[in-house]
């Protein structure tokens, strides 16, 4: 396949993801039944965000600079270990691969193999040639290169089992939002997708605030409310309890609406069901600040451009739409795949 053939087949892909047919949908129910975090409306807003990337303008624009390094396919084999914290959240690390022309091995996550199995299953109807490059594995084999997702404790292992070839770790990270005091009340509310969406699960989902000295979260509380029917989710709802209960019987300060706790606390990662906040007073202090926890930190929320070196910003509701270009943990995998082609 040449990289035209690769980008045609992808296209088609993105149109399927789009339209959603009967066949997509029973699978993405299926895939709320196999996993209890996988709500049929969260799972249809992640299949087509992704579905939204998948244009031919989108696909070749963001190809480009590595068109001819890519042109034909790779022999080399790559193994993936993907995630499993939101639906088809691995997406990207397939495409990368597949579209630069390499092997896959793909070892899915135990709690999302409906949604990439499916997924990889119409790509290879769509290109038959594509049933050369993809094996879904329990276990990886053969391989050339890795990249390998998974928490903090999962990256020690993960250097040390693969340090014998070329690979890409990733580690926990999470997003983090600036409030300045002058949001909108639109504004406050599309904060409210990056921390719900998803259930707080994402690694874009924001689990830390940086407010203003004297900041007063009324208006965040009453901007955030209509997604309170987040309480009636009983996974979610038992970790507000429990994060709840550890707080009182401790005496920890902490703000509470009833479907979220709010704790002053310097840690970017928070328990679910909870996001920290810390107070500045000045948003000129926040650059270093943030730059001590950039490895711990996927994006930045905020209402207007904050440039912060190595962390990407994004507008209040945007953190889970990722571009082509936004690659995780900001290491770009078309530069890591072009260098052992």
């Amino acid at each position: 396949m040449t990289i035209n053939e690769r980008i045609k087949a992808f296209t088609a892909l993105g149109e399927y993801m789009r339209v959603q047919n009967d066949e997509l949908i029973k699978i993405m129910e299926e895939a709320g039944r196999y996993n209890p975090w996988y709500m049929y409306s969260q799972v249809k807003n992640a299949v087509l965000a992704i579905g939204n990337l998948l244009y031919n303008d989108n696909l070749e624009n963001w190809l480009q600079p590595y068109y001819e390094t890519f042109k034909f396919p790779s022999n080399n084999s790559v193994g993936l270990i993907l995630a499993g914290n939101i639906p088809l959240v691995g997406f990207h690390d397939m495409l990368v691969c597949l579209i630069a022309g390499f092997n896959i091995q793909v070892k899915p996550a135990a709690d999302d193999r409906i949604l990439p199995t499916h997924i990889l299953n119409i790509l290879q109807n769509i290109e038959p040639a594509f049933r050369e490059k993809i094996q879904i594995v329990e276990r990886l084999h053969s391989y050339d290169l890795i990249i390998a997702t998974g928490s903090n404790n999962t990256s020690r292992y993960f250097d040390y089992y693969f340090s014998h070839v070329p690979h890409i770790i990733r580690k926990n990270r999470n997003g983090v939002a600036i409030l300045t005091g002058q949001e909108s009340m639109n504004e406050l509310a599309d904060l409210g997708h990056d921390i719900f969406d998803y259930f707080g699960l994402g690694c874009r989902n924001v689990s830390k605030l940086y407010v203003p000295e004297g900041f007063n979260f009324s208006s965040f509380f009453e901007a955030i409310e209509p997604f309170s029917d987040i309480a009636d989710h009983h996974k979610y709802f038992n970790n507000y309890e429990y994060n709840k209960a550890i707080y009182l019987v401790n005496g920890d300060k902490h703000l509470d609406n009833g479907f979220l706790l709010l704790k002053e606390d310097e840690r970017i990662a928070s328990p679910l069901a909870v996001v920290h906040y810390q107070t500045y007073l000045h948003l000129d202090e926040l650059e270093s600040l943030l730059q001590t926890h950039k490895d711990e930190i996927q994006c930045l929320l905020s209402s207007e451009y904050i440039p912060v070196t190595n962390i990407p910003t994004f507008a209040f509701g945007e953190g889970q739409k990722p571009a082509l270009n936004d690659y995780a943990d900001g290491i770009n995998t078309l530069a890591f795949l072009a260098t052992y082609v």
